[in-house]
């Protein structure tokens, strides 16, 4: 594991979390675009790992039924993304890759929602890619394999 820090953009809010992930993911659907202004790149933190300072000044917003993004209330920087809903996602929490210290070493493994990226930009290289629907698909397998019935 890792310990990783990062701040927002004017420092109100700090954290540090452990990752087990060298790698960023990044998420190119309509959400997560108006969320950060572009592609969302982001890095896991182990669930319970993740310690913020300066938590009075994140403002949380339910973005959909199944996750929240958090930010800071002071500069709007987006600071994560963390899953609601029950199962085995509950409390993943995705740190914004740019909020992060120190970038080095943690190349790009993987996109999500690849069928909606726009044709403005492109990434080099080889990764895992997904579309919408197999990401759609893996939740649900986790959440019906959680709860033993269908995701409602």
């Amino acid at each position: 594991m890792t310990e990783r820090n990062g701040k927002c953009l004017c420092g109100a809010v700090r954290y540090r979390f452990a990752s087990t992930e060298d790698s960023i993911g990044a998420c190119h659907c309509e959400m997560c675009r108006r969320f950060s202004g572009g592609v969302f790149m982001t890095i896991d933190a182990v669930p319970g790992s993740l310690e913020i300072t300066g938590v009075q000044n994140i403002t949380v917003y339910k973005s959909s039924d199944w996750a929240e993004r958090g930010f800071c209330k002071i500069c709007g920087a987006g600071l994560f993304y963390r899953v609601t809903i029950p199962g085995p996602y509950q409390g993943v929490t995705m740190m914004t890759a740019g909020t992060l210290d120190d970038l080095s070493g943690l190349p790009l493994a993987s996109e999500v929602y690849i069928d909606h990226k726009p044709d403005s930009y492109a990434f080099a290289g080889a990764r895992k890619t997904m579309t919408e629907a197999e990401v759609m698909a893996m939740v649900a397998a986790a959440s019906e394999g959680a709860s033993g019935a269908e995701p409602g």
